[in-house]
């Protein structure tokens, strides 16, 4: 059965749960606001199933991607409400066109993330943007499940971990079955980010229930110089409202890039660099300056990975203006297809003072980076390995 210890060996992708016949495992939250599964003895009839099917046990192979784009939606206004070049609203018409279902993450009415599912186009804009934090997966995989046995196209966009519990919970290939991932950072904690909008709409009397929108990476000022936004309805003056922040000035951003409150799997990610086994990967072009010059807009552009002769075949090429590209010439300019999150020196600190703390914002100002006796020896080892490899 499974019974977690090391926290860093559990993804919380849920595949677990939602296979267990006895539906005797449960999740529950930790301090740090991340859930993970605990077993019912009592109830469980040693079946295993529940570790067969755990992508952190039994992790798939690397693999290496077939094709690699530089791509660009042709629509201006979904390149503009995207994270990157749009490439993902795509994909989801294609599958909702031929009558199927899009899986992603969208926000509920308490602003925390979730996965939802839509069959409507019109509605694609709520799974559009990243969302740095982990989204809660209920019972997707199920409802996944009994729709590809009924010959349904679903469509299904997640983190590499996600992904790979989700093929791990089917334990078999489905010819209807898309997925896509990104090159992901890593997931932030619930609780961190509840705490932080809570805190950052009492502090500019915004009300939770007027908010309009949230977007991570609002291209406003353009798509390197991403803001953190939130749009609402000010009823004192009867208009709509937009609070913005450059992403490196946002103290919620300052500690998602900092790694101060991911998950710890994240730091030994068992399912990045293609071993979701994803069909499709999809990521911001970083770098298309020095690679494809005239593409580069600031607008966006998406990196596009294929994985899979499925992948191959579903994506539309043809509908996105595009440049076929070295996979390597890629990767170098984006840290996510590198490898793992490196763990913050203040990151056990932060989490022992959050439920003590009368800010997250101040807590999170004063331990997202190392103390400045850590930062000279950094900088100082920096240097030493660059003339040691002269």
């Amino acid at each position: 059965m499974i019974n977690i210890i090391d926290k860093s060996k559990c993804c919380g992708c849920t595949a677990c749960v939602q296979c267990c016949p006895k539906q005797c495992i449960v999740l529950k939250e930790d301090n740090e606001g991340f859930l993970y599964p605990e077993v019912n003895i009592e109830q469980c009839i040693n079946c295993n199933l529940c570790t067969k099917v755990c992508p952190v046990i039994y992790p798939f192979k690397e693999k290496y991607p077939q094709k690699t784009y530089a791509c660009i939606n042709p629509n201006n206004e979904i390149r503009i409400n995207s994270s990157s070049g749009g490439i993902f609203s795509l994909i989801a018409e294609k599958v909702i066109q031929n009558n199927g279902i899009v899986f992603g993450a969208i926000f509920d009415s308490q602003w925390q993330v979730i996965h939802s599912y839509t069959k409507d186009i019109n509605s694609l804009y709520k799974f559009q943007g990243s969302k740095y934090v982990q989204s809660f997966i209920g019972d997707s995989y199920q409802k996944i499940k009994l729709l590809l046995e009924n010959n349904t196209i679903v469509l299904f966009v997640g983190t590499p971990c996600q992904v790979s519990g989700l093929l791990h919970y089917l334990r078999k290939d489905y010819h209807n079955l898309i997925t896509v991932d990104f090159s992901c950072h890593g997931v932030a904690s619930p609780k961190v980010w509840s705490l932080y909008l809570n805190e950052l709409c009492s502090k500019h009397c915004i009300e939770i229930h007027n908010i309009k929108h949230i977007n991570f990476r609002d291209k406003q000022y353009s798509w390197t110089k991403f803001c953190f936004s939130i749009k609402y309805f000010n009823s004192k003056n009867n208009l709509i409202e937009t609070f913005l922040e450059i992403h490196n000035n946002n103290i919620f951003m300052k500690g998602f890039l900092s790694n101060l409150y991911l998950r710890p799997s994240c730091y030994k990610c068992p399912t990045k660099n293609g071993r979701s086994q994803s069909d499709i990967t999809i990521a911001d072009y970083w770098g298309i300056q020095n690679i494809f010059p005239e593409m580069n807009d600031e607008k966006g552009v998406s990196l596009v990975l294929i994985n899979t002769e499925k992948g191959k075949s579903f994506f539309p090429i043809t509908q996105t203006i595009f440049r076929e590209s070295n996979y390597e010439n890629a990767r170098q300019y984006n840290e996510g297809l590198k490898g793992c999150a490196i763990t913050p020196e203040n990151r056990e600190s932060f989490f022992a003072k959050i439920d003590n703390s009368k800010s997250i914002i101040s807590l999170v100002q004063k331990l997202y980076k190392p103390n400045i006796k850590k930062r000279i020896q950094r900088r100082i080892k920096k240097f030493i390995n660059k003339l040691t490899s002269i």
